[in-house]
């Protein structure tokens, strides 16, 4: 399974690697929250020996190994949330998330 980007998204990650000079946008997860895990997102310099490397839109996204089974299907978007704009990982491997929607569960 893959994980792709929607238009929106592959548009300002593109911005993004332009401005810090890298491959594309890295995206994985850590145990974190109430619910146990987050997203964690920053630029990827290269990719590593066990990341996977997915393209939508013209831009890259990289997944490392242990995050990819937590990430698989998923797409990833960008959107107007208040007065800012944040990513915002549609996954469907999302079992259960907690009320201010930092972290989440997956089945297993």
């Amino acid at each position: 399974m893959s994980v792709m980007m929607s238009e929106r998204a592959a548009k300002h990650v593109q911005r993004e690697v332009i401005k810090a000079g890298g491959l594309g946008l890295r995206l994985g997860v850590k145990q974190a929250g109430c619910t146990g895990l987050a997203y964690v997102f920053d630029i990827a310099r290269e990719a590593g020996a066990g990341d996977a490397v997915f393209e939508s839109h013209g831009a890259k996204v990289v997944v490392d190994e242990a995050s990819l089974p937590y990430l698989a299907g998923s797409e990833l978007d960008y959107v107007r949330e208040g007065l800012g704009h944040v990513f915002k990982v549609n996954n469907p491997n999302v079992k259960a998330s907690c009320g201010c929607g930092e972290s989440f569960s997956v089945e297993g």
